[in-house]
């Protein structure tokens, strides 16, 4: 492993050509020995005169490693393999055409570091190996607790559910949140993953190499510094979560281990992002998609932009589900005098307190807030322990993963939630069945059964003269006068409107205080059995309708039959006895066939009318069963079609409910 070098413009001031450049990449050992020697030297000397420059004590440390990247830039580093700023583009190039030649001591390259790491340097540094050189390890995937499984196995149940009645753009985060614990649960769970993001100048990569104690990630005052997010991983074992974060391996380090036993960090992958605020546009890309599947974010705000509107409306306000899973650090308090510093940081707590996080303080749990200063090192050791306890507990993906489903349910509480009792009452099923009947006319067709009884009963049980007068009547009776009665098509129309006022009736009543989505399916699951309703209601009717032929006579008609015929045998004889005496074949007797012939023509209305009176009953209670079955059949038939799919709906959307009580953990 080579030193942090930084080598002076100066000694090397012409810049090999393309030729040469690509015959030093192929054979990175064609210098002697001595040259490369004398090459290091001069690297040292430049890195001593640099260190000890009083303009590299100044408050801007980013001009500092920027003079210095610039040294390093312009050495012989791609003849090396070593590639810095200046011909990492160019020898990147070579190698792909062709394999990597460089011996195992040669320093790591990502392209944007500007500086180089030797195990001689200053004594507050130490070593970093090469990510890419560590051996394959036995990876122990992530456990979620019983509680945040129930949960996922919820929102999965939850989204199956509802495929057909939302649209993917609304289960779209739903989805996302199962996708990325599903993955991350298949990971590593000795370690957890921390972005550091900040603003520009807020010193994020300062305080990225102030914990890792060597200079990782570039650092200057050029604007933006970090172009790609850095990986710097303390254990072996995590290679699958960094590749999870797109990070290339010449962009993963790991500082090695300096003899003193087990790291504090160990289990520790530490990304250093760009610019949340950088004016590239993929900068903010690699943000917001890192910080969408790291396990906790650390913070960095400086006392001037600590309040940017930026930082606190597009990332900390909606992230405030993460509050456990967050650090907040103030950087560059040196730059505050006196008490400015505690000043600053109550008022960053203000904020993040109107933001809706929940800060971790009297032992709560909550967001973490801290002050330093990456460059004098205060209180960086303060958050390095902290860190330290973090990532020992190894509930940062846990915490995780049950805050991005917390954010998930809330986006998806206005498709879920009603603030009132849902459902059909037994009250708007009766009201739905009766509506129905009116329209296939079951009352009407019950009283015509009554009617018909009562003709039955009269004819079996009348006289005969008064049928004939009935029957003379009905047929010399004139058409003319008689207001046109409806026809068929205009009483179909009303049934037909009947129906569909009905079928909307219902739908209304059952999709009330429902969600907008389901309130639609259940309207729509309504209006898909009404269609054909009416023509199956018609047919109905015509099977289920008066039944045809006599209805059934009680076991009393016979006897009134028996005896109304004797009345009008009696007034027979009667009036054969007076005919015989007018004739003068009988002995005149007025008496007996007068008696005769009144207790016939009295009897016989008197018989009719008792059969009638005692018909009501058994024509009412058939006309009422007519009417019964009727409706029954009509109520049968608008469950089938409409009520069935209606409170399908219904169930389907108390299923739904159920398990978004369980995501969101009402229902646990």
């Amino acid at each position: 492993m080579t030193a942090v070098t930084d080598q002076d413009p100066t000694e090397h001031t012409d810049q090999p050509d393309d030729d040469t450049r690509k015959t030093s990449a192929h054979q990175p050992d064609a210098r002697q020995p001595d040259a490369r020697k004398s090459d290091a030297r001069r690297g040292r000397r430049a890195f001593a005169r640099t260190t000890k420059t009083p303009a590299a004590d100044t408050r801007e440390p980013d001009a500092r490693n920027a003079g210095t990247g610039t040294g390093a830039g312009t050495g012989t580093g791609a003849g090396t393999g070593t590639g810095t700023v200046g011909s990492s583009s160019r020898g990147g190039s070579d190698s792909e055409r062709t394999p990597r030649t460089d011996p195992p001591e040669t320093a790591w390259d990502d392209g944007l570091i500007a500086r180089r790491v030797n195990e001689t340097a200053e004594g507050d540094r130490f070593p970093v190996s090469d990510h890419r050189s560590a051996a394959p390890q036995t990876v122990t995937p992530l456990v979620y607790d019983g509680s945040l499984r129930s949960r996922l196995e919820a929102l999965r149940e939850l989204v199956g559910l509802s495929r057909t009645r939302l649209d993917s753009r609304t289960l779209s985060e739903a989805g996302r949140v199962l996708d990325e614990a599903s993955a991350r649960r298949r990971l590593s769970g000795q370690h957890t993953v921390v972005a550091i993001a900040g603003a520009t100048g807020s010193g994020k990569s300062q305080l990225f190499n102030a914990l890792a104690g060597v200079t990782i990630s570039e650092t200057g005052v050029r604007r933006p510094t970090t172009a790609a997010p850095i990986a710097c991983s303390w254990s072996d074992g995590a290679a699958s979560l960094i590749e999870r974060l797109g990070i290339p391996p010449r962009l993963r380090r790991r500082p090695l281990p300096t003899g003193d036993g087990e790291s504090p960090l160990r289990g520790l992958v530490l990304v250093d992002l760009p610019d949340h605020d950088s004016a590239a546009v993929q900068h903010r890309r690699h943000v917001d998609r890192i910080l969408a599947l790291v396990d906790a974010v650390i913070w960095v705000v400086d006392p001037e932009k600590y309040a940017d509107a930026v930082l606190h409306e597009r990332y900390l306000r909606p992230m405030a589900a993460h509050a456990e899973v967050m650090f907040v650090v103030l950087n560059q308090i040196d730059r505050l005098p006196g008490e400015a510093a505690e000043q600053v940081l109550d008022d960053l707590r203000r904020l993040l307190d109107e933001d809706g996080i929940a800060l971790g303080e009297y032992g709560e749990p909550g967001t973490t807030v801290l002050a330093l200063s990456a460059l004098t090192g205060d209180g960086v050791g303060e958050l390095r322990e902290a860190l330290g306890q973090f990532v020992s507990e190894r509930g940062a993906p846990n915490r995780r993963i049950s805050a991005d489903v917390d954010i998930a349910a809330a986006r998806l509480w206005p498709v879920y939630a009603t603030q009132r009792r849902t459902g059909l009452s037994e009250q708007a099923r009766e009201e739905f069945s009766d509506r129905l009947a009116d329209a296939v006319g079951a009352t009407a067709a019950g009283e015509a059964a009554e009617r018909a009884w009562l003709r039955n009963a009269n004819r079996a049980c009348g006289t005969p003269w008064l049928r004939l007068w009935r029957w003379y009547q009905d047929r010399g009776e004139p058409t003319t006068g008689r207001l046109p009665g409806r026809t068929q098509s205009d009483e179909e129309a009303t049934a037909r409107q009947r129906v569909e006022q009905a079928v909307r009736t219902v739908a209304d009543r059952a999709s009330a205080g429902l969600p907008a989505p389901w309130a639609q399916a259940v309207r729509e699951a309504a209006v898909r059995g009404s269609q054909g309703l009416p023509e199956a209601l018609d047919a109905l009717t015509a099977r289920a309708g008066v039944p045809t032929g006599r209805p059934p006579r009680p076991g009393w008609w016979p006897v009134a039959v028996l005896i109304q015929a004797s009345m009008t045998i009696l007034q027979f004889l009667g009036g054969l006895w007076l005919l015989g005496q007018i004739i003068g074949v009988l002995a005149p007797n007025l008496g007996v066939p007068v008696l005769l012939m009144v207790i016939g023509i009295v009897g016989g209305p008197l018989i009719e009318w008792s059969c009638r009176m005692a018909a009501r009953g058994p024509a009412r209670r058939y006309g009422l069963e007519a009417e019964r079955r009727l409706r029954e059949a009509a109520a049968g038939c608008g469950r089938a079609r409409v009520l069935d799919p209606v409170a399908a709906e219904l169930l389907r959307y108390r299923e739904v409910r159920e398990q978004y009580g369980r995501v969101v953990g009402t229902g646990r």
